[in-house]
């Protein structure tokens, strides 16, 4: 299981070294939320927030845009040094298009679904992403209780990664703890996505660990 800690929980004045501990504690990920204030309340980070990261890790910087809208925006984010980026299907009328266009601009794509939605959504762009980011809390605010519901999807998605032969990774991403990263696992999930679990912690590279030792 790859760990994608989530810098919507780390700290905003500290930032490069709460990067830089994860980093050294093995996350292969790291996590960045863009959000609009529409699709969801809150309003965080724009393309030179990535761009001010990408120098200062080598890890995979996997940009998450929670907005409307959000072909808009991918190529800046891509240029900005964003290595995946995902869209919501709820959020876009061209789903296709949007995914397109991160493959276009040279980055991997990732289709994203709430809690609500379901795997059939998607399934018409499964053949052409390299991840699917299944929401296991409602998106837009950290430190929510996982909803244990979704692992039905994950499930789904890893039996139709072995039916139609597709090779995406599938990542979730809410209420990711020592106990729930377990389930996602066995469920079929491949990366998880973790913010107030790992930064709220005394120390973050610890909890990186322990999620990694609990899908061994």
């Amino acid at each position: 299981m790859k760990i994608a800690p989530s810098i919507l929980s780390a700290d905003y004045v500290n930032l490069q070294k709460d990067i830089e501990v994860v980093d050294a504690a093995g996350a292969e990920f790291l996590h960045i939320d863009v959000m609009d204030g529409s699709f969801v309340p809150a309003i965080s980070y724009g393309p030179g927030w990535v761009k001010a990261i990408r120098p200062i890790t080598k890890m995979t910087l996997d940009v998450h845009l929670m907005v409307e809208n959000p072909e808009r925006y991918v190529e800046t984010f891509v240029a900005a040094g964003a290595d995946i980026v995902g869209v919501h299907v709820e959020a876009t009328q061209h789903i296709h298009r949007a995914l397109q266009l991160i493959k276009n601009a040279g980055a991997k794509a990732e289709v994203v679904i709430n809690p609500g939605t379901p795997v059939e959504a998607i399934k018409p762009v499964l053949y052409m992403v390299d991840q699917v980011l299944v929401m296991t809390v409602n998106p837009g605010f950290g430190g929510q209780k996982f909803l244990p519901e979704t692992l039905k999807k994950i499930t789904q998605l890893d039996q139709l990664k072995q039916t139609e032969g597709y090779d995406f990774d599938i990542e979730v991403d809410g209420g990711v703890k020592d106990n729930t990263i377990k389930d996602c696992a066995a469920a079929g999930a491949t990366v998880a996505v973790a913010g107030s679990y790992v930064f709220d912690a005394a120390d973050p590279a610890a909890m990186v660990q322990t999620l990694k030792d609990a899908t061994k």
